[in-house]
C-alpha cells in the first residue's frame, strides 16, 4: 500500500512539474504569431463580419494563463457607414491556473482598453448587429420538442464555481456610437470608463462609472453585493449613487432578497432637489411645459421606500416637493391582473394657476370654429364612428384611494380641507366622501359610477351649505352674476359616456337657495322704469343694474334630459318674481317665463311711486345658443304697468310704435342675458 501511495504521489508531482514545464518553456519555443491568420479565420467564419488582429499577440500558461491583443477589427456589413462595428486599442486577461482545480476563478487582470462600439440602423429597419454568428443551417430551428434538452431553473443550475476574485476589472476611454437613419437620431456616449474594484463572493464589489453621453456628463458611484458562497440565497446589498449633467442625482440604497427563488426587492430611492428647466437645458431641449409662471417647475424632489415581489409592490414614506408644495404618499399593489390598488395622497397645498399652460390666441380662435360647427352632421357622423369605450379594466379594479389636501387652487377659487375616499370593485367606482371646504361654505357629495355594462350610469349626491357664491364666482369666472348665500342639494343621474347621452339621461331632483344677495346685471325695478325713459318720458340710471332679493329659490325635477323650474322664486320686501317653464337639455331648448311683481313701492330700487301689483312678464325661448328674449307686452298691459290708451299717447305714431317698442326690447334682452352668460355668443 506504501509502495501504491508513493508511486501516486510520484505521478502527480510530476505532473505538475510537467505542466509548470510546459507553461514556461512552451511560450518560448512556439511562436503563437503563425496562428493569426487561422485566428482571424475562425473568428469572421463564426461572426460572419472580417475581423483582423494587430501584430503584438502575448500568450502565457502558468503560473497565469493570459491573452494580450492590440488592434482588434470586428467589421461591418457592406452598406453603413462605419468600416468597423467594434474595435479595440489593447485587450489583456490573466487568470490563475492552480484555483481552477478548485472551481476557483483568480483573475488578475481585465483590461479592455479604448473600446469602440458603432450600431447603426438604417433607413429600410435593418441594422447591422442582426445576422451576427448566424449561419445558413436548414436545419436549424427544425429539432422537435422531444429533441429539444430540458432545460433547468436558474435555482436549480447554481453556480458552476465555489469562489471568484478579480484584481483588477476595468475599461478604459470607451466609445458607443447609435444611429438611427430612420428616425435621424445619433447618440453618442464618450470617455467611458468603468473599473470594478474588490471583485469577489465574500464582499462588496465596488463600481466605479463615468462617461459622457452627448458631451454630457453622466456616473455612477457604489458597492453591491457580497454574492455570497451560495448565490441567489439571501440579501444582495446595493449602495449606489448616480449623476446626470452635473444637474441631477440619484440615491439608491437597500438589499434584493432571494434573487433566484423570491426575487424580492426591499430600496430606498432618493433624488434630492433638482431644477427640471435646467435639466432640460442641459440636454439642450425646449422646456415640454408652457407655465402661466415661467419661475416653476424649478425645484423638484422626491424620495420613496419600495418593496415588492413579482406578485406585489408597495411605496411607503413617500415624499414630492415641487416648488413650495409637498406631497407624501403611500401605495400598494398586488394582484396585477386585476389590479388590486391602494393609495393614500396628503397634499399641504398648491397653486395650480401657475402651472396651466396660457392659452393661445389661435388657440381660442381653433376653440372658437369648433364650438361654431358643434352639431354639424360631419361631427355628428364622426361621434357615431367614435369606438365605444372598453370598461373592462373598470370591472376588474380593486381600489382603495384616500385624497387629502390642505388648500388647492385653480382657476382662482380657493378650495380647502379636500378630502376624498374613492373604492372600485366588481364594476362600481364609488366616491365616498367627496367634501371639501370653499368660500365660508361646504360640500359634501357621494359619486356613484357603475360600468357593469356597456353604458355607464352615473349618480351624483351633492349637499353643499353656506358658500358665498358672489366671492366664488368672481374669483372662478371673473364675473359678477349673483350674489348671497349659496345652499344647493342635489340628486341626479345620468347614463352614457357621451355628451348629448348624458344630457338626454339626466334624472333626478334638487334645489338652490341664494339668501341675502342680489342679481347682478339685470334690475327688475329699473326695467318698469326703463320703459317710460325709453320712451323718452323718463332717465335710465347710470348705476349698474342688480336686483336685491332675501331669497332665490330655484327648485328642479329632471326626468330624460328635460328640466322642469316651476316653482322657481325670488322675493325680496318689494319684489317677488316667479319662473315657470323647462329647459330640454337634450335639444338645447329653452320655454321660459319670467314673471316680476311689485308688492309695494319701488323705494329703495330707485322710485316712490305706488307700483303695488305691476307685473312685466318676460318670455325666453330658443335654443342655447341664440336664445329670444323679449318682454311679453300684452303681459304687461293686462299687469298694469301702462293702460293702452297711456301707452298710444306715449308710443305716437305707428312708425314710433314700432321703433320704441322694438327698443324696449332690446333694453330688456340686454339686461335678461345678462344672467345667461353665453348665451347668444
Amino acid at each position: 500500500m506504501k509502495r501504491i501511495i508513493k508511486w501516486l504521489f510520484v505521478l502527480v508531482a510530476g505532473c505538475l512539474v510537467l505542466i509548470v514545464a510546459v507553461g514556461l518553456i512552451v511560450p518560448k519555443f512556439i511562436d503563437v504569431k503563425k496562428y493569426k491568420p487561422l485566428i482571424e479565420e475562425k473568428v469572421a467564419e463564426a461572426t460572419g463580419r472580417s475581423f483582423s488582429l494587430g501584430d503584438e499577440i502575448d500568450v502565457s500558461i502558468f503560473p497565469w494563463v493570459g491573452v494580450k491583443l492590440n488592434d482588434l477589427h470586428l467589421g461591418n456589413p457592406v452598406g453603413y457607414g462605419e468600416k468597423d462595428m467594434v474595435s479595440v486599442k489593447n485587450f489583456e486577461v490573466r487568470l490563475k491556473v492552480m484555483p481552477l482545480l478548485t472551481k476557483k476563478i483568480e483573475v488578475k487582470t481585465f483590461v479592455l482598453d479604448s473600446p469602440e462600439i458603432y450600431l447603426e440602423k438604417s433607413a429600410n429597419g435593418t441594422a447591422n448587429w442582426e445576422g451576427l454568428g448566424e449561419k445558413n443551417d436548414p436545419k436549424k430551428g427544425m429539432e422537435t420538442e422531444a429533441q429539444k434538452p430540458a432545460s433547468k431553473s436558474s435555482s436549480d443550475k447554481g453556480l458552476p464555481i465555489s469562489g471568484l476574485m478579480v484584481g483588477n476589472f476595468s475599461i478604459t476611454n470607451g466609445r458607443l456610437i447609435y444611429v438611427d437613419e430612420a428616425a435621424n437620431l445619433k447618440k453618442e456616449i464618450t470617455d467611458l470608463d468603468l473599473n470594478l474594484g474588490n471583485i469577489s463572493l465574500e464582499n462588496p464589489v465596488l463600481v466605479s462609472f463615468k462617461a459622457k453621453v452627448d458631451g454630457k456628463p453622466v456616473s455612477l458611484e457604489g458597492s453591491a453585493g457580497p454574492i455570497g458562497t451560495e448565490p441567489g440565497k439571501g440579501s444582495i446589498a446595493l449602495d449606489f449613487v448616480l449623476k446626470a449633467l452635473d444637474v441631477l442625482e440619484v440615491n439608491l440604497k437597500g438589499n434584493l432578497i432571494d434573487v433566484l427563488t423570491a426575487q424580492s426587492f426591499d430600496l430606498e430611492v432618493e433624488i434630492p432637489s433638482f431644477s427640471p428647466r435646467k435639466l432640460f437645458a442641459a440636454l439642450d431641449q425646449d422646456f415640454p411645459v408652457q407655465t402661466n409662471d415661467p419661475k416653476v417647475l424649478d425645484a423638484l424632489a422626491f424620495k420613496t421606500r419600495i418593496k415588492g415581489s413579482p406578485s406585489q409592490v408597495s411605496l411607503s414614506m413617500g415624499e414630492v416637493l415641487v416648488d413650495d408644495s409637498k406631497l407624501s404618499f403611500s401605495a400598494s399593489a398586488k394582484a396585477f391582473a386585476k389590479p388590486d390598488l391602494k393609495f393614500d395622497l396628503h397634499l399641504d397645498r398648491i397653486d395650480l394657476d401657475q402651472y396651466l399652460p396660457t392659452p393661445r390666441p389661435e388657440e381660442k380662435v381653433s376653440q372658437e370654429g369648433q364650438a361654431d360647427v358643434k352639431g354639424s352632421g360631419k361631427d355628428k357622423a364622426i361621434a357615431q364612428e367614435k369606438k365605444p369605450t372598453d370598461y373592462g379594466p373598470l370591472r376588474r379594479l380593486i381600489l382603495d384611494g384616500k385624497i387629502k389636501a390642505n388648500k388647492v387652487k385653480a382657476h382662482n377659487a380657493i378650495v380647502e380641507n379636500i378630502d376624498v375616499r374613492i373604492r372600485a370593485a366588481k364594476g362600481i367606482v364609488t366616491i365616498d366622501p367627496l367634501g371639501l371646504e370653499l368660500y365660508q361654505g361646504k360640500v359634501a357629495s357621494k359619486v356613484e359610477l357603475n360600468v357593469q355594462k356597456n353604458n355607464p350610469v352615473t349618480k351624483i349626491r351633492l349637499d353643499a351649505r353656506g358658500i358665498q357664491a358672489g366671492a366664488l364666482m368672481k374669483d372662478a369666472m371673473k364675473k359678477e352674476l349673483i350674489d348671497g348665500t349659496l345652499t344647493a342639494e342635489a340628486d341626479i343621474s345620468m347614463a352614457g359616456d357621451a355628451p348629448d347621452m348624458i344630457k338626454q339621461t339626466l334624472t333626478g331632483q334638487g334645489e338652490l337657495m341664494f339668501a341675502d344677495g342680489a342679481i347682478i346685471g339685470i334690475d327688475l325695478a329699473g326695467m318698469v322704469r326703463n320703459v317710460t325713459a325709453s320712451f323718452g318720458t323718463g332717465e335710465k340710471s347710470a348705476e349698474k343694474p342688480k336686483t336685491d332679493f332675501a331669497e332665490l329659490k330655484i327648485p328642479f325635477t329632471a326626468k330624460s334630459g328635460l328640466v322642469n323650474l316651476a316653482g322657481t322664486r325670488l322675493s325680496s320686501p318689494l319684489l317677488r318674481v316667479l319662473v315657470n317653464g323647462t329647459t330640454d337639455l337634450g335639444q338645447e331648448a329653452l320655454d321660459l317665463r319670467v314673471e316680476p311683481k311689485f308688492v309695494a313701492t319701488l323705494k329703495g330700487q330707485g322710485d316712490t311711486e305706488e307700483r303695488s301689483g305691476i307685473t312685466v312678464p318676460v318670455l325666453i325661448t330658443g335654443s342655447f345658443n341664440a336664445p329670444k328674449i323679449r318682454p311679453d307686452l300684452k303681459g304687461m298691459i293686462q299687469g298694469g304697468l301702462l293702460d293702452t290708451k297711456s301707452l298710444k299717447q306715449t308710443l305716437g305714431t305707428q312708425a314710433d310704435q314700432k321703433e320704441k317698442i322694438e327698443s324696449v326690447k332690446k333694453d330688456v334682452e340686454k339686461q335678461i342675458k345678462g344672467l345667461l352668460p353665453g348665451f347668444g355668443n
